[in-house]
């Protein structure tokens, strides 16, 4: 077998890339460091307009590294056993929001999906009140893709 065609057999339909999505909470976001090292950080993410995002403080050091390099490799993976393993590895654009109306838009699904509430809603007055506040200190980020890889290793057995 060649290694295309090993790599192609394990490889995730958009429908298993939607599932595996939706399946995990969080996404290893690495961007370019000053000093040229990655910098790599966890966070939790929704699937907006069908593409990975999340919201983080504003002044943080992923920011400060997407604001001078928008490039970003973020991996969403799951399994603990060799034969259980999968993920998506997207390499792409980092979008950076800064409209609050967007962010708040943003902040509020991943506080909800976050705390595996039935809707924003759900999460009540303290919750709305939490994430305004927060969306003032935050911008949101939307990953386009420009390379994506999947596999999935239950597909070798």
């Amino acid at each position: 077998m060649s290694r295309a065609a090993g790599r192609d057999a394990v490889k995730l339909t958009d429908e298993e890339v939607q599932a595996l999505l939706a399946e995990n909470l969080k996404v290893q976001v690495a961007s370019n460091g000053h000093d040229d090292f990655p910098h790599l950080t966890t966070l939790f993410y929704i699937v907006h307009e069908g593409r990975i995002a999340f919201w983080t403080y504003g002044r943080s050091q992923k920011i400060r590294n997407l604001e001078r390099d928008d490039r970003v490799t973020a991996l969403v993976e799951d399994g603990t056993d060799y034969f259980e393993l999968r993920g998506v590895s997207i390499r792409g654009r980092a979008e950076i929001v800064r409209d609050r109306d967007r962010i708040f838009e943003i902040g509020s699904a991943v506080a909800t999906r976050m705390l595996n509430a039935e809707s924003f809603e759900a999460l009540g007055d303290f919750g709305r009140a939490t994430v305004e506040k927060q969306a003032t200190k935050r911008v949101a980020v939307i990953i386009h893709p420009e390379q994506v890889a999947t596999w999935d290793h239950r597909k070798m057995t």
